[in-house]
């Protein structure tokens, strides 16, 4: 189990340098901005965390994961890294999901028992945890809607404002699993989120009594 922990760990480490990147980087610019390296930061973190909800039969983690880990592939891609990538870490890095659904999909029973039946997580519990993996989720699909309108990878404040939602649920979750890598990791990012709302709020102000 110390084990787990320690890819637990690491990826909310990832995560954690993720935003204190962003949020840096923001500070400095005086709007929210999407730096290259947040996304590399993602993709490892969920790689790792990805692994860690498959050691701890923790559906809702793994869902959350599998959702965004293709968001965070498309935003490499369009702010040119993905290509730049070795071929075959890039095959791994996609591949990897796809052969672990196909693996739970090949003895549906076995998927159940593992993840719907663990006496660890009662059911409510997992449709809890995973509704604020949903929830903080869509915000990388919000996100992906709206950079692929603007042609551009952004991070908007809407990205921002589920963030804050989402990662309250996820902290609850945690607190309920007794999980201090869920805890510990979400709580993390609670100052950033509220401080990239300020930013944009107040980029939004400018913009509109520049447009007056």
């Amino acid at each position: 189990m110390t084990i787990v922990y320690i890819i637990g760990f690491l990826a909310q480490i990832f995560f954690s340098a993720r935003i204190l990147v962003q949020w840096i980087l923001s500070e400095k610019a005086k709007e929210i901005v999407s730096p290259s390296i947040f996304w590399v930061l993602s993709i490892a973190g969920s790689y790792l965390l990805f692994i860690y909800g498959w050691c701890r039969d923790d559906f809702s983690i793994i869902l959350g994961q599998i959702i965004s880990y293709y968001i965070y592939i498309w935003n490499l891609n369009a702010k040119g890294i993905w290509k730049n990538i070795n071929v075959l870490l890039r095959i791994i890095l996609f591949m990897t999901p796809v052969a672990a659904c196909a693996f739970l999909l090949e003895s549906p029973e076995q998927f159940i028992n593992q993840f719907f039946k663990n006496e660890d997580i009662p059911i409510w519990l997992l449709v809890f945890g995973s509704a604020g993996q949903v929830i903080f989720t869509l915000r990388f699909i919000y996100q992906l809607i709206y950079s692929y309108h603007k042609h551009e990878s952004k991070l908007p404040i809407g990205f921002w404002i589920i963030s804050l939602i989402g990662s309250s649920i996820i902290v609850s979750y945690g607190i309920f699993r007794l999980d201090p890598v869920l805890i510990l990791g979400q709580s993390v990012g609670f100052i950033a989120y509220i401080r990239n709302i300020i930013l944009g709020v107040r980029k939004n102000k400018s913009a509109n009594l520049e447009h007056k």
